[in-house]
């Protein structure tokens, strides 16, 4: 981390609104239309998936769907990819960058304490939005450091809750599901 550069953790927000993967989208979007916000993070005792605006435009308007139908977990982008709060907002934009993702929660201790998003970097310093969009143009999305990234959501091994899944052979697992696959 640079000399003077600004940690994630004092530009998140921490006022997250979540739901339950079991809530409907028209739930889902009056608590979104009421708390002024473009998302919501879905929560099963751990934060397993996002659900935002778009979501609901492309996966349930578009398709003309009935809101009160379909449930959140259906349409929620998961696994989400999660960040440190002790990151300096360069790399979180570097991150949202590669990933092509504008939203990135925060985890800390296995719990979710905020979110940051690309209009909040950006209100601190425009300059790393400019250096995102660079960035994005140079080397559009990478997989490679996609798999480094740490995600959040259920283990496709044990299907245990975690905060800290990682890309092994293909799927996302728990720490204990990659130790048992060196002593296989």
């Amino acid at each position: 981390m640079n000399k003077g550069s600004i940690l994630v953790k004092e530009a998140m927000k921490t006022n997250l609104i979540t739901v339950k993967p079991t809530t409907t989208v028209k739930e889902c979007a009056q608590i979104m239309r009421k708390e002024s916000i473009g998302n919501c993070i879905v929560v099963d005792k751990k934060p397993i998936g996002i659900i935002t605006e778009s979501d609901i435009l492309k996966k349930v308007v578009a398709e003309d769907l009935k809101a009160s139908d379909v449930l959140v977990e259906e349409i929620m982008g998961t696994p989400i990819i999660v960040i440190s709060p002790y990151v300096d907002l360069e790399e979180a934009m570097r991150t949202m960058s590669k990933c092509n993702i504008r939203r990135l929660p925060i985890i800390e201790d296995g719990e979710l304490i905020g979110i940051i998003t690309q209009k909040d970097i950006l209100r601190l310093s425009p300059i790393l939005m400019e250096i995102s969009r660079e960035w994005g143009n140079i080397i559009g999305r990478d997989e490679s450091y996609l798999k480094k990234q740490i995600f959040s959501g259920k283990c496709e091994d044990c299907s245990t809750l975690s905060t800290n899944l990682r890309r092994e052979n293909g799927r996302l697992l728990c720490e204990d599901c990659i130790d048992a696959l060196k002593y296989e």
